[in-house]
């Protein structure tokens, strides 16, 4: 029987000095989870999911999956204060866009 390989994930420290090398790991850490692209172009969010067809709706639910996948890792990078500034994001790709943002100025 082949063992699963499990080892826990380090998730880059997001600081106000290294951004540009934290951009380049959480890059890396998101493509190797098939979780790049939903933060790179994002996703459309319906506003009555209601009268979507049952395709549209699978694939809202494969998105937000996704979305999901991408935003966790962004989340668990973050202190407080920087955490504060992406909480109300709808999306992963909101929340990138906000820290992007928020350091490029620094």
């Amino acid at each position: 029987m082949a063992e699963k390989s499990t080892f826990p994930i380090q998730f880059p420290h997001l600081t106000k000095t290294n951004y540009k090398n934290w951009c380049i790991r959480i890059k890396a850490l998101l493509g190797s989870q098939d979780a790049w692209d939903i933060v790179e172009k994002g996703y459309e969010i319906p506003v009555e999911d209601s009268r979507l067809s049952p395709a549209e709706k699978e694939v809202l639910r494969k998105n937000r999956k996704s979305d999901q996948k991408a935003l966790t890792p962004i989340h668990h990078c973050l202190d407080e204060s920087m955490f504060d500034q992406i909480a109300d994001a709808a999306t992963a790709k909101e929340a990138w866009e906000i820290l992007q943002k928020e350091m490029q100025g620094v």
